[in-house]
């Protein structure tokens, strides 16, 4: 398997970057994309060692774990991620996350979590 160190240029076009200042992980880099049902999908590099607080979302999560490790915490049990692991988050599931630098992941959500501006979350997000 080849190591491609980050996601092709194809994939983090300007036009679909997050502005990380809005997240709960601030030194990430992360494009999304929207499919006409309002799904989402979202790309994420961790640049540096990152965590979240406890959260949730009003809509299910889908992770991928291309490249790295990726921890989940839900009801004080780790479940980490390494390449080719994948989880389900159902709706309204309290959860945090941690994150170890150059780690990339891909993410669904059944719901839109940013809006077209692409710089601010809608509120279909409450941090704890």
């Amino acid at each position: 398997m080849k190591d491609m160190k980050e996601f092709p240029k194809f994939m983090k076009n300007e036009q679909n970057k997050i502005d990380s200042t809005l997240t709960l992980e601030k030194d990430k880099d992360g494009y999304f994309f929207e499919g006409k049902d309002g799904v989402q999908m979202v790309i994420w590099t961790y640049l540096k060692d990152t965590s979240t607080d406890d959260h949730i979302h009003r809509f299910d999560e889908y992770i991928a774990c291309v490249k790295g490790k990726y921890t989940l915490i839900i009801n004080g049990e780790e479940i980490v991620l390494n390449p080719g692991d994948e989880y389900h988050i159902p709706a309204n599931t309290l959860h945090k996350s941690e994150s170890k630098m150059g780690t990339r992941t891909i993410h669904a959500f059944d719901g839109k979590r940013y809006n077209k501006l692409h710089h601010v979350f809608n509120n279909y997000f409450k941090s704890l």
